[in-house]
């Protein structure tokens, strides 16, 4: 399957970058720099393609996503897999930062999803959309509001959009992620971490890999009774 995935460059892009290229599939994959673990999966996979792309820029993903980088390939899925976060109080809310996010996070991956809908329809391909989401839209953590929101607007989009493109066979879910040791997360004290663990059932981060397998499923056949869901992977936080 052709695969197009954002945000490969390191953390949860990555695992699900490699786990899919270890299934074989053919992936366009999109980040804004190239780590030395992206440069060790390029020179060791053929089947990886790579544009360096700045997702603040919805403006031109038409012509640099589509045309340019994907061109007349038919794709079979779309992992919406980066995102930023803009982490603060509500009562120090900023509209430079939240709109940075929202542009990274929710209009960007909205144009990619239009295109995405646009090539499967071309190539009358049943197509996969998976959007990463995030556990903090649905249940509360201190300085994730603005970040909460931008995923909880994912969710709504994406089960829209299975309900409009279903009768084509495109579908679209959400994984609803916990908690995991990221770059995102680096920032956080032990302690904090701690208190988080402790609001879940298995009482530990969130394992990447099952992240990824659950995303293969997904884009798999035997997924294709499944859309318009948020299936959660939480360690039992919910």
């Amino acid at each position: 399957m052709n695969i197009l995935v954002t945000g490969i460059s390191k953390g949860l892009g990555l695992e699900i970058t490699r786990h899919l290229l270890e299934s074989g599939n053919n992936i366009f994959g999109i980040s804004r720099n190239q780590t030395e673990e992206l440069s060790t999966l390029l020179n060791t996979h053929k089947n990886l393609n790579w544009l360096q792309y700045d997702l603040a820029d919805s403006t031109n993903v038409k012509t640099k996503v589509f045309n340019e980088f994907i061109g007349n390939t038919p794709l079979h899925a779309f992992i919406n897999n980066a995102a930023v976060a803009y982490d603060d109080l509500i009562t120090n809310l900023n509209d430079e930062p939240l709109l940075s996010m929202y542009r990274v996070n929710v209009f960007t991956p909205m144009h990619i999803v239009k295109y995405c809908i646009r090539n499967m329809l071309l190539h009358n391909t049943k197509g996969s959309i998976i959007h990463i989401s995030s556990i903090s839209a649905h249940t509360g953590y201190k300085g994730l509001a603005m970040y909460a929101s931008t995923k909880g607007a994912l969710e709504a989009f994406s089960k829209n959009t299975a309900r409009e493109w279903g009768e084509k066979g495109i579908r679209s879910n959400c994984l609803v992620v916990g908690f995991m040791e990221t770059d995102m997360s680096s920032t956080l004290t032990p302690e904090q971490k701690n208190r988080i663990f402790q609001r879940t059932s298995l009482k530990k981060p969130v394992d990447p890999r099952s992240v990824a397998e659950t995303v293969s499923f997904l884009t798999s056949e035997k997924s294709n009774s499944i859309t318009g869901q948020n299936i959660f992977i939480d360690n039992g936080t919910i």
